[in-house]
């Protein structure tokens, strides 16, 4: 439980800083990053389901806000030291992009959900973002 509240009010921090993100000034930094958010992502996600009310808004603010970066996590050259990413997201990156805007628009659609008490909406909001991770994995991740 201390995990999801710690989850959570990183979340709550980062939605009010949301205009802090920084893009990636490097390659490396670009992985970095970008791995970082899918590790908060997952964890987000395990635990969301179990969420409701307040708790269930900051944990689908923080995957709209995260999913609404991850373009900029992958600058054109960044397939460096571990990345798992495939050259497939530069040659398909309209694809790619609109797998994350997918991401986002689910997310905006759990946090009305969950601002509006409506438990089947967020859980079907939270399947497809869940969907969308996977979607990505299978097309542009080794």
């Amino acid at each position: 439980m201390l995990a999801v509240a710690g989850l959570l009010a990183i979340g709550t921090v980062a939605a009010m800083a949301q205009d802090a993100f920084t893009p990636p000034a490097t390659p490396e930094e670009a992985v970095t990053q970008r791995q970082a958010l899918m590790r908060e992502d997952g964890g987000i996600l395990r635990q969301a389901g179990n969420l409701t009310g307040a708790e269930a808004v900051a944990a689908l603010t923080k995957l709209r806000d995260n999913y609404s970066h991850i373009p900029a996590l992958f600058p054109e050259g960044s397939i460096v030291g571990e990345s798992e990413a495939l050259p497939a997201i530069w040659e398909n990156f309209d694809a790619f992009t609109a797998i994350t805007e997918v991401g986002v628009a689910a997310a905006e659609s759990g946090i009305a959900a969950a601002e509006a008490g409506d438990a089947a909406a967020y859980a079907a909001a939270l399947q497809t973002i869940g969907g969308t991770c996977g979607q990505c994995h299978q097309q542009f991740r080794s």
